[in-house]
């Protein structure tokens, strides 16, 4: 896309807003979806909780990108915060999906990349999985079925729909990293549980990179796992955070003062998920951080 409109919710996330500030930078207008009165030309209110967007906000936009919802790791697991991931992933994409597919034909986003997870395997222990995989079993699998259903209205209406499953992403600041890397430099790491847990990681840069792809690439819909190609166990990372941080890693996590904890979200954290990206690889997509240490020296 050439000096593209593109709409983006959770522009104030990690990955949102790493790539909206890509996208600026290349001199693409992003116009930031917000939860309050819109303070600037290029926001539009919404409220994915109430079910309500100013969908004229959208009309003329090259693209909308979703990438908001509460963060799976932010918090323990209660019933309440459960219920909060689920709707604001569901409820949100549903809408966006049903505001785009309700505008004019000629000022109706061509292409609408909606955020997903690799939760979507839920536990796949040694197994490789990719793309054509079926869902898990769970909690997250099952959140992430909806998400993408809900997209529905939007690929109905003709509308381009990539669902962008994002692993676990290597960054200095937010997300499973932002925690890990203060406890590393401390000389507190150590592998969690027994360690041959299967982590499917991807740098920040090769994340933002991968959706501008597949912003980009006409003929690309359905699901894309953003992950990088070759997944490590949680101990083959551990060693790979001591080695660039120059530090020990001799304090393993046991994985029942995991789930003692973090209660159910330990599952996530003990579990297995070895992804390949398949298709973002047939497309075409050449990663700048395959490997464990680039995608930690990159985010540093």
């Amino acid at each position: 896309m050439e000096h593209a409109r593109i709409a983006v919710a959770g522009a104030s996330g990690l990955i949102g807003g790493a790539l909206a500030r890509s996208l600026a930078a290349d001199g693409h207008t992003v116009v930031r979806l917000v939860r309050r009165a819109p303070s600037a030309a290029d926001e539009v209110r919404w409220d994915p909780e109430r079910g309500s967007v100013d969908a004229a906000g959208l009309a003329g936009c090259d693209a909308v990108v979703n990438l908001a919802g509460a963060g799976v790791g932010n918090r323990r697991w209660t019933d309440e915060y459960k219920a909060r991931i689920r709707s604001s992933r569901v409820g949100g994409t549903a809408t966006l999906a049903e505001a785009v597919a309700g505008l004019p034909e000629d000022v109706r986003p061509r292409v609408f990349v909606n955020g997903s997870a690799i939760g979507y395997y839920g536990e796949t222990g040694e197994r490789e999985v990719d793309e054509s995989a079926p869902p898990g079993e769970g909690f997250l699998p099952r959140v992430c079925v909806e998400w993408e259903g809900a997209a529905a209205p939007a690929r109905e209406a003709g509308v381009r729909t990539v669902f962008a499953r994002t692993g676990l992403v290597v960054a200095r600041e937010g997300g499973a990293w932002g925690r890990l890397f203060p406890l590393f430099r401390a000389g507190l790491g150590g592998r969690m549980g027994d360690g041959r847990q299967y982590w499917s990681f991807i740098a920040l840069h090769d994340e933002v990179a991968a959706l501008r792809h597949l912003l980009d690439a006409e003929g690309l819909s359905g699901p894309f796992n953003l992950t990088a190609p070759q997944p490590l166990t949680n101990r083959e990372i551990t060693e790979a955070m001591g080695r660039v941080l120059h530090r020990p890693t001799v304090f393993p996590v046991p994985a029942p003062v995991l789930r003692t904890v973090l209660g159910e979200m330990a599952g996530d954290v003990l579990g297995s998920a070895r992804v390949l990206p398949a298709r973002l690889l047939e497309s075409g997509f050449r990663f700048a951080f395959p490997g464990i240490e680039g995608a930690i020296r990159a985010a540093l």
